[in-house]
């Protein structure tokens, strides 16, 4: 069985502008479709027969007794908080500490995340070998989930793609990689620590979309020592987290759009 990391705490220890909106304490927390975001993912990894342990990292664990909705999780054992750490890295790390593996790492935006969207990850996968992925989706994939799902894509030679906000670890061994990114901090504000992550010319190639996105991760694996792969999921919608009014309102759409296909199915 795979664990579940579900990132759920401030950015920067800020409170975002859409919990301010909302008028709760934090973004894992603002309504999505009738929900706290949180639960949407909560939900779709209770759902997987993939997944056991599901951990949240969030800086107040308390936060999680007062949703209804998890507390049955949490009195069997199945979801455990763990505070989150000021550093981002930290957090990831503190959470592994005596988890089973492999690790999936996702974000408490992620709410258009599905079981099925779980399975194709883990397949993906193991069907490289990876010892570490990301998870990606075709841009024409989210432009079909939602016309303004995204608006920006990686470019690379055969195709362009979006991020799908999940991640995946091996073993232990893995985490290698993740202690890279510890003082990585302000990437943009510190681009010296991107170069000194990556390499100039893997960025450079990166940056442009030079080459395919599977020999992109070939030279990060060289990089990194490991095999780091991308696994491409089929569901664009995968890609729409919740990070502004916008997209708040077109995963709205898409999760009522989901639930008004269930209705009509029964």
């Amino acid at each position: 069985m795979t664990t579940a990391l579900v990132l759920a705490g401030k950015r920067d220890g800020a409170t975002d502008p859409l919990a301010l909106e909302a008028g709760v304490t934090h973004k894992c927390l603002v309504p999505v479709a009738g929900q706290p975001m949180l639960v949407h993912v909560i939900d779709a990894l209770a759902k997987s027969d993939r997944i056991g342990e599901i951990r949240v990292a969030i800086e107040e664990p308390a936060v999680l007794e007062g949703l209804a909705q998890l507390r049955g999780l949490i009195s069997t054992g199945r979801l455990v908080p763990v505070a989150a750490r000021p550093n981002l890295v930290d957090s990831v790390l503190a959470a592994a500490e005596g988890a089973q593996f492999p690790l999936l790492i996702t974000t408490a935006d992620n709410v258009l995340l599905t079981p099925s969207a779980i399975a194709e990850m883990l397949d993906g996968c193991k069907a490289q070998s990876a010892d570490a992925a990301v998870a990606f989706t075709r841009r024409e994939s989210v432009l079909a989930a939602h016309p303004e799902g995204q608006r920006k894509f990686y470019r690379f030679s055969e195709d362009s793609y979006s991020n799908c906000n999940s991640y995946w670890l091996k073993d232990r061994a893995a985490l290698a990689a993740a202690e890279t990114f510890r003082t990585g901090g302000q990437f943009v504000k510190h681009p010296m620590r991107i170069i000194g992550t990556f390499g100039l010319m893997n960025l450079i190639r990166f940056r442009f979309g030079l080459g395919t996105l599977a020999a992109t991760f070939e030279r990060f694996s060289r990089r990194f020592r490991m095999t780091v792969a991308p696994v491409i999921l089929s569901d664009g919608a995968v890609a729409i987290d919740v990070d502004n009014a916008r997209t708040h309102g077109v995963a709205t759409q898409v999760l009522d759009q989901r639930a008004a296909l269930m209705q009509a199915a029964e």
